[in-house]
């Protein structure tokens, strides 16, 4: 009889008997296989897991330890598999002996890939175990070479037979071609082209959400969002910076001309086989203009909402309210807080063929198959709320709002979820309850909001702790009573750790790696809605809210540091205890 994963583990003396108890609550948390759960608790290496899952499966461990993980780069493997496919199902080929090909894989269980992967190859397939991260950066180095230092070898030594990453739309040609020619030819023209398709690869093989280009008085600052924080990389020299900035306006389809007011734009690059959308924001400063270009990489998005970081009294109260046949759904938060990401992953699990959804959005981020989706152009007419208006001729199910702004829109979504429609939507407010306020402050009657709203939620992203270098902490006394209070917990099974960053290879010396949600989630009671109805304050839906056992936003963020999940720096950063 083939042991448990966890068995070996305890045997082994990579986790103790009390380690594997709160990582099996972590799964039940976060729903994810029990290694998933170890490794995100801190309590083993992904290492460590895939060696113990290879002695419980029989299979053969990869890693660049044992020198496994090194594919034969003369045999011809990136032409045989093709990368799209390695990257989606976490596969690298190794090696071909006559008719087998040799591969790792996170996961060797996975019998659809392996048969896909005998199908593309033709060959018989040799499984190997390897972990997702050292998979992904040998993927790299197979298919792109060592991307690391890319900037720099660039400003040393141009290449002219650098392949060129970015699409421009026809509108980018001819005409504005002899603008990108003339920048070009000013500014060593190669050198310009291959540094602003190396730091877009480069931002996305670091996972950046959005580069910064800054003029300064004596030079330039070039820096990626990478998990919510700025990391400051080599910028381009201070006489280059002018070329640069033009030549991400053109591709943008940006007036180069024009370098006193703020502009607007996009285009698209392709890189490792998908391509990727690019938002372009300029800003005039009295250095020069300052360039932001947000990186959508729908590669990168899971719109999986088990994976978002609910817990499991609040996934199941969103998707109950989310399978209502009417009403109104808000979900509160700043920008860039996730709310759009949360949304489509509530509909990507609710829609059918049996029901019509639509949306309408400023802009529309990634493309959901079997969805309706429309983007507002207010320069032709096309509103939010004219959109709304349209939305109930085209005999709706589900309406997706992108943001609730002005009192229009509030009170047509009203009346689309008065007249048997379900409408989920987001509001720019700090907590969940204030979606109440905000809505009767746009000129809805309390009454109104009372009957129609069936959910208020509101989210909020913190970084998760690196699984590779996290160091567990004995938590001080006051601040361990403080967790436990918040969270709404009268005590523990055993003594709890706290994890604090440290900062490895992995993470780039950050201490974090990625990031997950926290989130409050009130669903209307008839106990809400009275004190809704009667025009109570925030304060007041607080405490009725919390009668029923509803959790705010730092309890859920609290028990996140107690699964070892994020540290309690962040939590007392990213969250405001309401009240």
């Amino acid at each position: 009889m083939r042991k448990r994963l966890g068995e070996i583990l305890i045997e082994s003396g990579s986790v103790t008997s009390d380690q594997l108890e709160k990582a099996v609550r972590i799964q039940s948390q976060l729903g994810v296989p029990l290694g998933e759960a170890l490794v995100r608790g801190g309590f083993v290496s992904e290492e460590a897991v895939a060696a113990a899952l290879s002695k419980q499966l029989g299979i053969p461990y990869a890693s660049r330890e044992n020198q496994v993980l090194r594919p034969e780069l003369h045999q011809g493997l990136e032409r045989l598999v093709p990368e799209e496919f390695c990257r989606s199902h976490l596969v690298l080929p190794l090696f071909l002996q006559e008719q087998t090909l040799a591969a790792a894989m996170a996961d060797p269980t996975d019998i659809l890939s392996l048969d896909n992967l005998r199908l593309i190859s033709g060959k018989v397939i040799q499984p190997f175990i390897a972990t997702k991260t050292q998979i992904l950066a040998t993927l790299d180095e197979l298919y792109h070479g060592n991307a690391k230092n890319l900037v720099e070898k660039t400003l040393e030594k141009p290449s002219d037979s650098d392949e060129e990453t970015v699409l421009e739309s026809p509108a980018a040609l001819g005409e504005e071609r002899l603008d990108l020619d003339k920048v070009m030819a000013l500014a060593k023209g190669a050198q310009v082209v291959q540094f602003v398709n190396l730091i877009l690869k480069q931002a996305v093989l670091q996972r950046a959400s959005d580069i910064h280009l800054e003029p300064m008085e004596d030079s330039g600052v070039l820096r990626f969002r990478v998990d919510g924080a700025l990391y400051e990389r080599t910028p381009p020299p201070k006489e280059l910076l002018p070329a640069v900035t033009s030549r991400v306006k053109i591709l943008s389809r940006l007036d180069i001309a024009e370098r006193r007011l703020p502009q607007d734009g996009s285009f698209s690059m392709k890189l490792q086989n998908r391509v990727i959308e690019v938002r372009v924001s300029t800003l005039p400063t009295v250095y020069g203009e300052k360039v932001v270009l947000r990186i959508l990489d729908k590669g990168s998005v899971q719109l999986d909402v088990d994976r978002l970081g609910f817990d499991p009294p609040q996934l199941d109260a969103f998707l109950k309210a989310a399978k209502h046949p009417y009403g109104l759904i808000f979900l509160t938060g700043p920008t860039g807080s996730g709310k759009t990401t949360t949304l489509y992953s509530v509909l990507e699990r609710i829609k059918t063929p049996e029901k019509n959804f639509l949306t309408i959005e400023d802009p529309v981020e990634y493309h959901l198959r079997g969805i309706n989706q429309v983007q507002v152009k207010p320069q032709i007419g096309l509103t939010f709320a004219n959109a709304i208006r349209a939305f109930l001729r085209q005999d709706p199910d589900v309406l997706l709002v992108g943001e609730v702004r002005d009192q229009e829109t509030a009170q047509i979504c009203l009346r689309a979820a008065l007249t048997g429609h379900l409408v989920l939507s987001t509001l720019h407010t700090n907590d969940a309850l204030g979606a109440v306020t905000r809505l009767v402050d746009l000129g809805i009657e309390p009454f109104l909001v009372s009957n129609t709203l069936v959910l208020v939620g509101a989210q909020r992203l913190v970084r998760t702790l690196c699984a590779h270098c996290k160091k567990s902490v004995s938590p001080d006394p006051q601040l361990l009573d403080r967790c436990l209070r918040e969270a709404g917990l009268e005590s523990l099974p055993a003594q709890p750790l706290f994890y604090q960053p440290r900062g490895c290879e992995q993470c780039a010396r950050t201490g974090y790696r990625g990031r997950i949600g926290v989130f409050e989630v009130y669903f209307l009671n008839e106990a809400m809605r009275e004190a809704i109805h009667l025009g109570k304050g925030e304060q007041e839906l607080r405490e009725v809210a919390q009668k029923s056992g509803m959790m705010d936003l730092r309890a859920n963020a609290w028990r996140k540091v107690l699964a070892g999940i994020t540290s309690a720096e962040e939590v007392l950063a990213v969250t405001l205890r309401a009240g």
